[in-house]
């Protein structure tokens, strides 16, 4: 009988620790628009892909975030994606902004309105996992 119990308990704190761990943000969909030298962008383009939509997603928890910096760019940014994630049905999707600049030496730097997330930068590898995300 404790065996029973204690195989039940085990079960019941298995199952919590992964519902628990399943709390990730559910990105659902992804808006981008290229900007040009002048500043003007393109037509939105809507990511619905999940393969494109977790690469994002990936790639920008991969970003090295530096909170509340202040930054000022000499260049219009290259994209401007809205992110959004949809936590649950019955709210409206919470959205958040990124600026994102891809850089001659392949690395990446993105301005976010999140206010945790900030100024970051992207690496060489994961920069153009993003790029291509993003763009093809």
């Amino acid at each position: 009988m404790k065996k029973i119990i204690s195989l039940t308990l085990l079960f019941v704190l298995c199952l919590l620790l992964v519902a628990c761990s399943e709390k990730e943000e559910p990105l659902t969909r992804v808006d981008v628009q290229q900007v040009n030298e002048e500043g003007n962008t393109g037509e939105v383009v809507m990511i619905t892909d999940q393969e494109k939509i977790n690469m994002i997603s990936k790639s920008l928890k991969l970003v090295k975030w530096e909170p509340n910096t202040k930054v000022s760019m000499a260049r219009k940014e290259d994209v401007f994606a809205t992110l959004f994630y949809t936590y649950d049905e019955n709210m409206p999707e919470r959205l958040y902004e990124y600026r994102i600049w891809f850089n001659e030496n392949e690395t990446a730097e993105i301005i976010s309105n999140n206010e945790k997330e900030g100024y970051g930068t992207l690496d060489k590898k994961d920069s153009q996992n993003l790029k291509n995300a993003l763009l093809k």
